[in-house]
């Protein structure tokens, strides 16, 4: 796995051919045990890497596109698996928890609920206040730059809208790790500020 912009926080990736980016799923370290979000397959030496270091106890998933793997590493784990409320009724694998928005539901971790995505109630998440991690609604399809889930895959486009600035909003952002394109990892709260001009003009 590959060490990002703070200690705490790993990814491990696959390229996805028919988009020309990578797909990313993250390691959050803690002591009372760590958080995977959207876990992809591992490689037998990031699946090593994972248990170095040190017990998975979560796994959190932001939306029903981004299963992936998450069933089969909860197993291997024993890690709890949370998924999106909004979805509860007819998501593809069974979670132990349903999450709506809420502050520290997990010391350090807030979650946020997007509308207008193309999956109800899509999960985003701030780790230590200062990281957003995006599930599919933000997106990075150019190094340096965010770009919104394409019109035509949205439920609601002014809502989706909404949620991007709900997120933007949010104070102390440094960096933003999408599950698809290229993570920033410098200031955060400058680029996702660009992202609102650019879908309201």
């Amino acid at each position: 796995m590959k060490a990002l912009h703070k200690n705490s926080i790993y990814c491990w990736s696959e390229f996805d051919e028919d988009r020309n980016i990578d797909f990313h799923s993250y390691l959050w370290l803690r002591e009372q045990g760590n958080i995977a979000f959207d876990p992809l397959p591992l490689s037998d030496h990031d699946k090593q890497h994972l248990n170095s270091l040190g017990k998975l106890s979560h796994i959190i998933i932001s939306n029903s596109d981004h299963v992936r793997h998450a069933k089969q590493l909860a197993n291997e784990t024993g890690a709890q698996l949370w998924g999106p409320a909004a979805e509860k009724e007819d998501f593809p694998v069974e979670c132990s928890r349903w999450l709506g928005e809420c502050k520290d539901v997990i010391a350090g971790l807030d979650v946020y609920c997007l509308d207008g995505s193309k999956t109800n109630g899509e999960l985003a998440f701030v780790v230590e206040g200062d990281t957003l991690i995006t599930g599919d609604l933000i997106r990075a399809h150019h190094g340096g730059s965010l770009c919104m889930l394409p019109e035509a895959k949205l439920k609601n486009k002014s809502e989706a809208i909404a949620s991007v600035k709900k997120l933007a909003s949010i104070a102390g952002i440094k960096a933003i790790l999408p599950g698809d394109g290229w993570p920033v990892f410098r200031d955060g709260e400058a680029v996702i500020s660009e992202l609102v001009s650019d879908i309201t003009t």
